[in-house]
C-alpha cells in the first residue's frame, strides 16, 4: 500500500476539492430545478390567460347567439333561454370529457417539459 503520510497529505490537499465540487453540484442541481419550475408556472400562467380569455370569448358568443336566437323565436326570454341550455349542455360535455380535454393534455405537456429539461442536464458536461 502507500505510504500513511502521503495518504493523509493526499486527503488534506483533495478535502476542499471535494467540498468545491460538493457547493457546486448542489448550486447546478437548484439552479436545474429553478429553471423546470419557472417554465413550469409559466405552462400555467398561460394555461389559466387562456382559460380567461376562452371564457371572456363564451360570454360574448352567448350574448351575440341570445339575441340572434331572440330575433328567430321572436322572444328574449325563449332566445336566452335556448343560448342558456346550449352553454349548459357545452359545460356538461366539458365536465364528462376533462380528463381526455383538459387533465392529461396538461399533465403531459408538463412531464415532457420537465423530460426535455432533465435530458438536458444529464447531457449537458458538467464543467
Amino acid at each position: 500500500m502507500g505510504d500513511p503520510d502521503n495518504l493523509s497529505s493526499f486527503f488534506e490537499e483533495i478535502k476542499p476539492l471535494i467540498g468545491e465540487y460538493v457547493e457546486t453540484r448542489l448550486e447546478l442541481i437548484r439552479l436545474q430545478v429553478i429553471r423546470g419550475l419557472s417554465q413550469t408556472v409559466g405552462l400555467l400562467v398561460w394555461i389559466a390567460v387562456s382559460a380567461f380569455v376562452f371564457l371572456v370569448i363564451l360570454i360574448f358568443s352567448g350574448i351575440v347567439l341570445g339575441l340572434w336566437l331572440s330575433e328567430l323565436v321572436g322572444s328574449q326570454i325563449l332566445g336566452f333561454g335556448l343560448t342558456t341550455l346550449i352553454i349548459v349542455a357545452l359545460f356538461i360535455l366539458l365536465a364528462v370529457f376533462r380528463k381526455s380535454l383538459f387533465i392529461d393534455p396538461v399533465v403531459r405537456a408538463v412531464i415532457r417539459r420537465s423530460g426535455k429539461e432533465l435530458g438536458k442536464s444529464e447531457d449537458s458536461p458538467v464543467e
